[in-house]
């Protein structure tokens, strides 16, 4: 049972898809979908005249895309599936509360921005700010599972309260930057100043050894108990690279700060 919405012709402007999540499309016949207006620049739209549009009233949205100018795909997300068999634009599950989103090619900025609950899975890369909070408020992703396949950009988890951001490739300058909680694991390499201004949070480097600033205090090598049980989690997450680090030594290097923000956060480096 699925809404199947196909991408018709490629075009230059950017297009808000807000309100197009599965829990307000159910029922709907495809006439009824294909009459809902959107965006497209400084005209309105009909949806039919991008897409075309195959609904049985079911709870997964397919979205079909030529292009990443999709923005805030799945905002609002309370429950159902997202299916982007392409690219998606900015803000990807903006302020979810549940339900799962697939995306088999990369994402903008914002992606998971605000994350409350739910799945986020992207099969490519992901811009800057993967689940860090919108600009001028405090509160980024506060709950649910972000995996990335590919790379990361600048400031993953900014702000991030707490949850789980997986990235398989490599992640930008200041990862983790003003966290206040959560866990963001990175299997390549971290760009420059890892946990900048973090207060609290995980951030882990599982590839090359992440270079905090002399703002953290090394604590030098431990086993960290808590590993042990992060690593039976990643067992149940959808990444089979995460999933093989199950026999990981859970013996790691601990850096305590930001220290010039008064933090107490910690970045590891966990050769697995």
């Amino acid at each position: 049972m699925s809404i199947v919405l196909r991408q018709r012709t490629a075009v230059a402007l950017r297009i808000d898809l807000v309100g197009l999540a599965p829990q307000q499309l159910a029922g709907k016949s495809g006439g009824e979908i294909a009459r809902i207006e959107l965006a497209l620049g400084r005209r309105r739209v009909a949806l039919g005249d991008l897409f075309d549009v195959q609904s049985d009233g079911g709870g997964t949205l397919v979205l079909q895309t030529l292009g990443d100018q999709f923005d805030r795909i799945g905002a609002g997300l309370a429950g159902g599936e997202i299916r982007v068999e392409g690219d998606a634009g900015a803000y990807l599950g903006l302020r979810a509360s549940g339900g799962r989103i697939v995306v088999t090619g990369n994402a903008g900025p914002y992606a998971a921005c605000g994350l409350a609950a739910g799945t986020v899975e992207i099969g490519g890369d992901a811009g800057d700010f993967l689940g860090a909070a919108l600009p001028g408020e405090h509160n980024g992703m506060s709950g649910g599972i972000v995996l990335v396949r590919g790379s990361a950009g600048a400031r993953a988890a900014d702000h991030m309260r707490r949850g789980m951001i997986l990235v398989e490739g490599d992640c930008g300058d200041h990862a983790g930057a003003r966290m206040g909680g959560g866990t963001l694991a990175v299997l390549g390499r971290i760009g420059a100043r890892p946990g900048y201004a973090m207060r609290r949070g995980t951030l882990i480097g599982l590839g090359a050894a992440p270079v905090p600033a002399i703002t953290f205090n090394d604590c030098g090598m431990h086993r960290l108990g808590f590993l042990a049980l992060l690593r039976r989690a990643w067992a149940d997450v959808p990444s089979p690279r995460f999933a093989a680090l199950e026999r990981a030594d859970v013996r790691v290097r601990r850096w305590v700060g930001d220290l010039g923000f008064g933090g107490q956060g910690e970045v590891l480096h966990w050769s697995a």
